[in-house]
């Protein structure tokens, strides 16, 4: 039995991701696929990669963007953040498939929960410049207990960089100032992430 016709006939849930990607692709995708595509890749991205025919890309694509919108718009209680994993978790599907370095801060209660998100700098492919300003000037006017920055590296390596450290010792340093805490800076790699908290490093030294 051919693979997609075998997909048909087995429960999505028990199916390994090639031959869910053979399912929603009908069987195009070349044997050497090398996984799953990432969500926010275009249509003729999905056509250089995969070698697929344009209008089984486009369907791709969109079963793409259907499954990254149900994690962001699905069912949730009132999101609350006390873990790196948390925030890994919420600000995953709107940062993947980002091209360039993307700079969040959620603004926290006294609880751990979500008053407001807000993307505050979007960079280059390497390099997400913020100012402290930009990121404590909304948590005053929120009045927000606390707060957890968090960005996106494009490369898929959520490993800190030099500026990375630098930038969240300004940001613990002017939190301590204003008496807003710097609960955590999170940065989302491709499927894992580095947190500054869990790795005892939101020390200013």
């Amino acid at each position: 039995m051919e693979p997609a016709s075998a997909a048909l006939e087995c429960d999505p849930t028990e199916l390994d991701d090639l031959h869910l990607l053979d399912l929603v692709t009908e069987g195009c995708p070349a044997p050497s696929c090398p996984g799953l595509p990432q969500s926010g890749r275009s249509t003729q991205e999905l056509i250089e990669v995969l070698g697929l025919e344009p209008a089984t890309a486009r369907r791709l694509a969109a079963a793409l963007e259907l499954g990254r919108r149900a994690l962001l718009h699905g069912p949730r209680g009132e999101p609350c953040f006390g873990t790196g994993e948390q925030v890994f978790q919420f600000l995953a599907p709107r940062l993947c498939g980002e091209r360039v370095e993307c700079f969040h801060v959620l603004y926290l209660n006294a609880k751990g929960g979500l008053i407001s998100e807000r993307r505050v700098s979007q960079g280059t492919l390497t390099t997400s410049l913020v100012h402290p300003r930009e990121v404590y000037a909304p948590a005053l006017v929120h009045r927000c207990a606390a707060l957890v920055v968090a960005h996106n590296h494009p490369s898929g390596d959520p490993q800190p960089s030099t500026q990375d450290r630098a930038t969240t010792r300004r940001l613990v340093r002017a939190g301590r100032l204003l008496g807003v805490d710097l609960l955590d800076h999170v940065i989302l790699g491709h499927g894992s992430y580095f947190s500054f908290q869990e790795e005892g490093l939101l020390g200013i030294s």
